[in-house]
């Protein structure tokens, strides 16, 4: 490699960090190194993108205490990302090793991006849905490889709700084992019926079974999740064909 290809490397990099950080409520360390040239720059294509931060901070106070991101080949339209409108032209593959905090993961809880998550989650008892509707979630991650969920939904149906609080303990995939929900106790409100236990059991297990999910247009598998006391790291692949505008809408 000549000193002006490593040039225009160091010098793109730089740039794509500066980019990214104007992007961020915070970042604590954010180094980006972008394998590519002046020529493929100015056409919108990069051989790969390496990201590596901690304690970033999005527009909607997010917190992540660290990722390590490696794409393969990008091809961007060059005009409109000039413009600050990131459209690929061609599907993009990353691999990305996240880690959260306990306490990152509840405040994410507070949000309204989880809250619209759970909102689109329903399930089919006896051929009426049930909606759920997030009223407060809490996850505490322990060093025995379980995951404790403490929460309180409004559980609405034809129009009408009530309140349920519960706690669940689950188990985390691993490589070796699936995942697994281990016990749902109702700790407030009424109690449910076996039918809707069974039901939840069910949309658990085909949850679970996905190959992928869908988000937008990404399509995202999980890995490997990693349980560390207070620590949860998550091992993801992805195929991105379009940045997700909630993405984009989170960097403005």
């Amino acid at each position: 490699m000549s000193e002006q290809q490593s040039l225009d490397k160091q010098i793109i990099s730089q740039v794509a960090e500066r980019s990214i950080a104007n992007q961020l409520e915070a970042a604590e360390q954010i180094d980006i190194y972008v394998e590519t040239d002046l020529l493929k720059i100015v056409q919108g294509q990069a051989d790969g993108v390496t990201v590596s931060g901690q304690g970033l901070v999005t527009k909607e106070n997010i917190r992540v205490q660290e990722i390590k991101l490696q794409t393969d080949r990008i091809d961007i339209h060059p005009l409109k990302a000039i413009i600050g409108q990131i459209q690929l032209n061609k599907p993009v593959n990353l691999i990305a090793r996240v880690t959260l905090n306990e306490t990152d993961i509840n405040h994410a809880l507070t949000s309204d991006f989880s809250r619209k998550l759970v909102q689109n989650f329903e399930l089919e008892v006896e051929g009426k849905i049930i909606n759920f509707d997030l009223q407060q979630m809490q996850i505490v991650l322990s060093d025995n490889k379980r995951m404790r969920l403490r929460g309180k939904v409004q559980l609405i149906e034809n129009g009408h709700s009530r309140p349920l609080g519960f706690t669940a303990i689950i188990r985390p995939r691993t490589h070796s084992y699936p995942i697994m929900l281990e016990s749902f106790q109702c700790t407030e409100g009424e109690g449910v019926s076996l039918n809707f236990l069974v039901a939840l059991m069910q949309k658990f297990q085909d949850l679970a079974n996905l190959p992928s999910l869908q988000w937008e247009d990404m399509q995202l598998s999980i890995k490997n999740i990693e349980l560390q006391k207070q620590i949860l790291i998550l091992l993801v692949e992805a195929n991105v064909s379009q940045v997700p505008d909630s993405i984009m809408e989170l960097t403005k």
